[in-house]
């Protein structure tokens, strides 16, 4: 009867279920956080419209500036990675691309390491140096190699620990020095560490998980990888500890109308609670096989931070390790094959594999694998890097023993000893 009266009130049944009054009671709590989509939001009258502020997250004024959802996803965010403000991108990338268009301009120039993600690379290389920013890189071995190439000119320092593919872990910590003693702003690509690591804003762990006394001052997160965890969602994070820094980012962000899907963010706020135990897994899956891969002959050398030899063990022992035999390492890593097998064999090992499947990205629950051309990818070949071809493997959530399985058909196959 209620129902029969609301709708007699209106000319037509279409107006009154568009404008129908009831609202579901307050005070409905459960284990997931509720969806909100929104583009328009409303406001109660045109003096609440005006006077909304939606920078500081204390009210909603359009879908783009955030929505119940991505305020919580943002705020989580900031409690894995210990951050203070945090803004959504459509992916890892886009987070990269956020950070260099909002704080530098023509005339500056962006320093990167040499073994940083392609794609950031790419970037400088294209849209920025469009722009008039300059970009070199530097060698993310040699910290005194950084400090040459710092000029007045130099505004924003990328680092990345490990570095992309060929896994080389930075003395983080040092390079950050560099650039606090510079007055350079210093970006971390977090993908990698997932706030699981490390802490990106308590480098020495000092500072009783809030800001330490050494701090990046910009962490970008891919939350394609581990967040998500299921290789279904494409999403990144800037995440800062400075008030001014974070709201020239979000001004940019906002500026260039950068938005992500409720969707999206609810499929992250539901992998989240699972973070840990999933990258626990992955490390261990992935230090089994490289255990493994380090007893076989085919294997010239192992790139993996954990591995005693390894470029940059001992930084990641300081920074992940400081209580021997507790420190994580996430689920990637790479393995150099011997020179003495062809591409065409190392690329008939890939295609051998049953379980790994072939394709970009990790951190989701099925394994990958992909051979890389360092020597397309690098400047000049790595002094630490012995001759051969590049593999990657990316850990998924398989049984380690079925995938060494899979690993040794494989290698019987593909690569035999000669």
């Amino acid at each position: 009867m209620q129902a029969e009266s609301l709708n007699a009130s209106f000319a037509h049944m279409a107006t009154g279920l568009i404008h129908h009054p009831y609202t579901p009671p307050a005070g409905f709590e459960a284990p997931q956080p509720g969806v909100f989509k929104a583009s328009t939001v409303y406001f109660p009258t045109v003096a609440d419209m005006r006077q909304r502020e939606w920078k500081d997250k204390s009210a909603y004024t359009y879908g783009l500036h955030g929505t119940p959802t991505t305020y919580l996803l943002e705020e989580r965010l900031c409690s894995l990675e210990g951050g203070l403000q945090c803004v959504l991108v459509p992916s890892g990338l886009a987070a990269l691309a956020l950070v260099a268009l909002a704080v530098l301009k023509t005339g500056d120039e962006v320093l990167i390491p040499d073994n940083a993600y392609g794609p950031n690379k790419a970037l400088a290389d294209g849209e920025l140096r469009h722009f008039g920013i300059t970009h070199r890189f530097y060698d993310p071995m040699d910290p005194q190699d950084l400090a040459r190439q710092i000029t007045d000119r130099t505004r924003l320092v990328w680092l990345e620990a490990p570095g992309s593919v060929s896994m080389e872990f930075p003395d983080l910590p040092e390079m950050v020095r560099l650039c606090r003693a510079r007055g350079v702003l210093c970006a971390l690509d977090n993908t990698w560490g997932a706030g699981l690591a490390f802490k990106p804003f308590d480098l020495l762990g000092d500072g009783a998980g809030a800001q330490g006394s050494l701090s990046v001052d910009i962490s970008a997160h891919a939350l394609t990888k581990y967040p998500s965890g299921g290789g279904d969602v494409l999403m990144g994070s800037v995440i800062t500890r400075d008030a001014a820094l974070h709201l020239k980012i979000k001004l940019c962000h906002m500026r260039l109308g950068l938005g992500v899907a409720a969707n999206d963010a609810e499929t992250v706020l539901r992998s989240l609670p699972s973070i840990d135990l999933r990258y626990r897994a992955h490390d261990q899956t992935a230090r089994a096989l490289a255990a493994w891969w380090q007893s076989q002959p085919q294997c010239a050398q192992l790139l993996h931070p954990a591995f005693e030899g390894a470029p940059g063990h001992v930084h990641w022992q300081a920074l992940c390790d400081r209580v021997p035999g507790t420190g994580l390492a996430a689920g990637l890593f790479s393995v150099m094959i011997d020179a003495r097998y062809s591409q065409a064999q190392v690329d008939a090992f890939c295609d051998g594999l049953k379980l790994f499947r072939i394709g970009y990205s990790w951190g989701g629950p099925v394994s990958l694998v992909v051979p890389y051309d360092i020597a397309a990818m690098r400047q000049a070949w790595p002094a630490h890097l012995q001759r051969g071809t590049l593999v990657r493997f990316s850990m998924g959530l398989e049984s380690a023993q079925d995938l060494i399985l899979d690993l040794h058909q494989a290698v019987q196959t593909h690569l035999p000893m000669t």
